[in-house]
């Protein structure tokens, strides 16, 4: 007996492993916010449940035979129900695919050893009370309720590290006197210039990049301390902001004298407050930057344009709409295989060929373009980089998946963004599809925006799928009000569905819009 009550225990823990990953990796995606995360719990709520059918069904099995069937029969049933229940989780995770996996960092270490201690501390007190027919439903769902006390426990411990690391940092930027800063912000399009702009300046000079999004103080910091080295003559950093006060602190800490600002829009409006405090956010790249700094601005943005800078810093533009700009691009063309345009600077008109697609791509160029130039990177230099770098992962990105060709926008969609793609896929040939579940995170106008991303997509879409029945409900409005053919529209609880579909009905000569807003915490 003694044998089994341990065997019981050893699958109890294993069934926990799954959902504690799960669980972490939501609370990573949410920013290590209870808030965030609590508000994702509520929205995802009804998906999970859904998908967790089984599991439940063996939770529920495990509780009965723990209640009904006491002694050896009983414990080896129990055992024999938890064991598969541990065997379905791990089998389930081992075919997932995360857009943004979990990354264990230190901080994600230290919260597994919190969460290890807690779990044990309730299991043990659950089997001392003789409770032990609450072990199944605890082993299953407790990770989710522990994130809490976890959070809360590693608070001040993550405090002293982040200011340890963040001090150390600042110590570094502070020992490379001629160090090049570059700060990138916006609401889209920062991750896409950052990478373009060091493909055109590192052909001329020695220039690190923050990787990935790693665009947070934490993240920063870490390129620095891990990353920086004295041979590095210009350091690009995407600088992002959810907060009212996000970018002040990024400025203070990293001081660029270059700063782009490529966009301004709803994104994070539920967080800012309002539109008015994420444009004088976002502004502070400019505001903040020294006296003799360089600032480029997107003048195609109407926030943009129309925010009266409070500094004296020089200042040049770039558009596409607006030509009344200091560089701006004509004679654009879009091919299956990228995208060709005119560069007109002054008097001058350069050719420029590239792999990127979308207009919001050339708009970043553009502003690449304008740091290379005030850094005197020759326009041979800059013709040769657009047209060998790659393109950005998630943003517009041409690739083919099982034979199928995909435009990949997976990552951070928004309004803009969202626009543009669309008309990227509109000059494809053939069948086009889109699949999307929609935006979020823009605060009361969440909805409108959604509702006429499904308007534009007449014309420039064939078939629509849309991934989860409530969130999407303003795009099936927006496609009915602009009289799309509703027979070729099918909504799907999850993207495995959606994918399931497109591989049903497309070809190879088609071409299929990946259009996503949602990691991994938000895809129901």
């Amino acid at each position: 007996m003694t044998i089994l009550k341990a065997v019981l225990w050893i699958v109890s823990i294993g069934t926990m492993l799954v959902p504690v990953k799960r669980a972490l990796h939501m609370f990573q995606q949410n920013r290590y916010e209870t808030g965030r995360f609590i508000k994702w719990m509520k929205e995802s709520l009804g998906i999970q449940v859904s998908k967790s059918f089984i599991p439940l069904l063996l939770v529920i099995g495990a509780i009965v035979v723990s209640l009904l069937i006491h002694g050896t029969v009983g414990l080896i049933m129990e055992i024999v129900i938890m064991a598969m229940l541990c065997v379905y989780l791990f089998l389930q995770e081992k075919v997932k695919k995360y857009i943004k996996p979990l990354v264990y960092t230190a901080r994600v270490k230290r919260q597994i050893g919190v969460m290890a201690v807690l779990a044990a501390v309730v299991l043990i007190l659950l089997w001392i009370a003789d409770f032990k027919w609450l072990i199944p439903p605890t082993s299953y769902l407790l990770p989710w309720i522990l994130i809490f006390p976890m959070a809360w426990i590693t608070s001040p411990i993550e405090a002293m590290v982040r200011q340890h690391y963040l001090n150390e940092a600042k110590d570094i930027l502070a020992s490379h006197k001629d160090l090049i800063k570059i700060g990138i912000t916006g609401s889209y399009g920062k991750t896409s210039t950052k990478n373009i702009m060091q493909a055109m300046i590192s052909e001329q000079f020695y220039s690190l990049m923050t990787p990935a999004s790693y665009n947070t103080p934490m993240g920063i910091t870490r390129t620095i301390r891990e990353m920086l080295k004295p041979v590095y003559q210009v350091f690009v950093c995407e600088m992002g902001a959810d907060h009212v006060g996000d970018i002040e602190e990024l400025m203070n800490f990293v001081h660029p004298t270059i700063g782009v600002v490529t966009s301004i829009g709803p994104q994070h409006l539920n967080t800012f407050g309002s539109q008015e405090n994420i444009t004088k956010e976002k502004m502070k790249m400019i505001e903040m930057l020294p006296a003799d700094g360089f600032g480029i601005l997107n003048y195609d943005n109407p926030f943009i344009r129309d925010y009266k800078i409070q500094s004296n810093v020089e200042v040049v533009t770039y558009g596409i709409e607006n030509k009344d700009v200091d560089y701006y691009a004509e004679d654009i063309r879009y091919t299956p295989n990228g995208s060709s345009f005119t560069v007109v600077h002054g008097e001058e008109r350069v050719q420029i060929e590239t792999k990127l697609l979308g207009g919001l791509n050339i708009l970043n160029i553009l502003s690449a373009i304008a740091c290379a130039r005030h850094l005197d990177v020759k326009w041979n230099v800059i013709q040769r980089a657009a047209k060998t770098m790659k393109q950005v992962e998630h943003r517009l990105e041409l690739k083919k998946i099982n034979g199928y060709r995909f435009i990949d926008d997976a990552f951070n969609a928004n309004p803009s963004g969202s626009a543009m793609a669309l008309e990227v896929l509109s000059m494809m040939p053939n069948k086009r599809f889109i699949v999307t579940p929609g935006m979020i995170d823009l605060g009361p106008k969440q909805e409108e925006i959604n509702r006429n991303f499904g308007s534009l997509m007449k014309d420039k879409a064939d078939y629509v799928i849309l991934v989860g029945e409530q969130q999407t409900k303003p795009i099936v409005d927006g496609l009915k009000e602009s009289g799309f053919d509703m027979d070729h529209v099918k909504v799907v609880k999850t993207v495995k569905e959606a994918f399931g579909l497109v591989y049903s009905q497309a070809t190879a000569e088609d071409t299929i819009l990946l259009e996503n807003d949602l990691p991994d915490a938000f895809s129901h």
